[in-house]
């Protein structure tokens, strides 16, 4: 066997692998004692019928295993000869395979980019405090209160933080929206609906923080401007006028702090409330720490290096980075219409987080070699039940579908390599804390 190992990129090569006449031949009469053996010719026991008549008989067989066996040699021992640290195979040229001739296979493959990530340990981050405020701790328990609160009717003027039953009708330039929009009534015409003064939840923008000021009776028209990425494609940057026409205002009652509310938060009294708020937003604080943390390695991560990129692997993490953009969307309601018309854009920006996803994989991956980081079995029964739990499936059924697709599996074993990884670095990191006035070091625990 002969390899001929030729650059076209820094992370793309061409292999070249030859097999001589005899390594071919070899082949040909493995694969024609097997056919033999199995071979059911009239007049013959099975393994005794002439290689000649085996050959003329299943000629169109042979040659097509011959092909895969030879193709399939070349590529596991030539990747080895070359010493390359194999991506992903592109292309093949298989050339003409036939017992009694050379043989040469050429194979396109990406290959991990040569680089060296140096001073890694011990980087130096900021720390988001963990500190939990009094005044944070209240404000938790009033949205608390806010959730089982009451709401009244009132006779006086809306309000912040009220409830608001209104009917409108909307038109653009005279024009009725029901005409515009035949298909979505409910930014057209509503004989009733509701709307908080101050949320950001409205259905139509900026539409319920007008009812501020009017009370039970009150009849407006109500200008609104819709943003030019809103859901329904007509109405983008459209201004419209709505005449509405208050219901009814509903003042939210906040429950008191009693034994009765207590109760339902399966606490006894205030002191034990708060302890429980604190520790919940301590422990909010404490992810959201560890997250930026995280964030800061990896910025620094990628700036500490610069090498050429396989290009197989940013075109899939693109594919990937692409179908997670358009189910994002789809769910926030954008129209399919919408996507194909911004398609360009979804595509850039896409590659863009992909390039940096793929080099962050290949700096830590090697960094995984260098500290000899590895995932356990543990590892990878915490990966599943975490990744069970969070789509709503058994663990064991969830191990069966991870089996079923070797792709799938290895991403996730790559995946939780790298979070160990990660992980391992923000350990080993110096972090200044994050406060007012002077900030003090310490290393992470």
């Amino acid at each position: 066997m002969k390899i001929d190992l030729q650059n076209v990129t820094d992370t793309r090569k061409t292999l070249a692998v030859t097999l001589d006449a005899n390594e071919v031949e070899a082949e040909e009469k493995s694969l024609l004692s097997q056919f033999s053996n199995m071979a059911k010719i009239p007049g013959f026991r099975p393994g005794k019928a002439p290689q000649s008549l085996i050959r003329k008989k299943y000629a169109k067989e042979i040659a097509g295993e011959l092909k895969q066996r030879v193709t399939s040699k070349a590529y596991k021992e030539g990747i080895a000869e070359a010493k390359v640290e194999l991506v992903n195979a592109i292309d093949l040229n298989e050339g003409e395979i036939a017992a009694g001739k050379d043989a040469t296979i050429t194979f396109t493959i990406d290959v991990k980019p040569d680089f060296t990530v140096e001073a890694y340990k011990g980087l130096e981050l900021e720390g988001l405090s963990e500190a939990v405020s009094d005044e944070e701790v209240e404000e938790a328990i009033t949205e608390m209160r806010r959730e089982k609160a009451d709401f009244e009717p009132v006779e006086r003027e809306a309000d912040e933080g009220d409830y608001v039953k209104f009917s409108h009708e909307g038109s653009i330039d005279g024009k009725p929206i029901s005409e515009i929009v035949e298909d979505k009534p409910v930014y057209a015409k509503m004989p009733q609906t509701w709307e908080e003064i101050g949320s950001d939840q409205g259905l139509i923008p900026g539409l319920g923080d007008q009812l501020k000021g009017l009370k039970t009776g009150d009849k407006s028209d109500l200008e609104v401007e819709f943003p030019a990425d809103f859901n329904v494609e007509e109405l983008q940057g459209k201004k419209a006028v709505y005449a509405v026409e208050v219901l009814e205002v509903r003042e939210r009652k906040l429950p008191e702090l009693d034994d009765s509310f207590f109760e339902s938060q399966q606490v006894k009294d205030l002191d034990e409330l708060k302890e429980r708020v604190n520790g919940w937003i301590k422990g909010r604080k404490e992810q959201e720490r560890r997250a930026d943390l995280r964030r800061q390695i990896s910025e620094k991560l990628l700036a500490s290096v610069e090498f050429q990129l396989p290009e197989s692997m940013v075109d899939m993490e693109t594919e990937n980075a692409m179908r997670q953009v358009v189910m994002d969307n789809m769910r926030r309601g954008i129209a399919q219409e919408q996507l194909e018309e911004n398609k360009d854009d979804i595509h850039a920006q896409s590659r863009q987080n992909a390039q940096s996803r793929v080099k962050l994989q290949l700096i830590l991956d090697q960094i995984a070699q260098n500290e000899e980081i590895e995932v356990s079995d543990q590892d990878m029964t915490q990966f599943i039940f975490n990744q069970a739990y969070q789509s709503g499936q058994k663990p064991d059924q969830f191990v069966k579908e991870l089996k079923k697709d070797q792709n799938r599996l290895r991403s996730a074993q790559q995946s939780v390599l790298f979070d160990k990884t990660l992980e391992f670095l923000v350990d080993g990191s110096s972090v200044k804390e994050a406060q007012s006035g002077e900030a003090e070091s310490a290393e992470t625990s």
